[in-house]
């Protein structure tokens, strides 16, 4: 690792830890050459890919576009940042876990609302009903009476 003060290729560490629930190695190094010491972070790298939309337009998936969805549709509700916070890590690790290079935009949505659904209930129907573009009411009420039956089965 090359150091960042001057430059030095020989650097060696001094502390290494895991972080990021144990996703990332935290490090600190010190040059050989100046002797000043700073911090590098050792990750896996996670597998880039594209999504589809139903227009059929290809961007990159972005991360933060899946957490903000998410926490629009928990606003006002007792949710937390930190449970938000989890399941889009596990949205991305699953749709990484995929091993494609392009997956459909109703593929991400349909898995965000599966996380919804064992999250949030309010947030799961608000999410649906912008995700599947609800018209009117009564489909609206079609999807709630889904989710009461298989609340009634559990």
């Amino acid at each position: 690792m090359r150091c960042p003060f001057c430059e030095n290729d020989d650097t060696r560490v001094i502390d290494s830890r895991p972080t990021e629930e144990g996703h990332a190695i935290r490090r600190r190094r010190e040059c050989d050459n100046c002797g000043k010491r700073f911090t590098t972070y050792e990750k896996v790298e996670e597998m880039f890919f594209m999504v589809v939309k139903k227009d059929g337009s290809r961007e990159a998936f972005d991360r933060n576009k899946v957490l903000n969805g998410i926490i629009k549709a928990c606003e006002k509700r007792p949710v937390s940042i930190a449970s938000i916070e989890h399941i889009v890590s596990e949205i991305e690790r699953g749709l990484n876990n995929m091993m494609e290079k392009e997956i459909e935009s109703k593929v991400i949505g349909e898995v965000i609302m599966e996380h919804l659904k064992d999250l949030d209930e309010v947030a799961y129907v608000r999410f649906a009903s912008v995700y599947r573009q609800f018209k009117d009411v009564n489909t609206f009420v079609a999807e709630i009476e889904k989710l009461l039956g298989k609340n009634a089965e559990k």
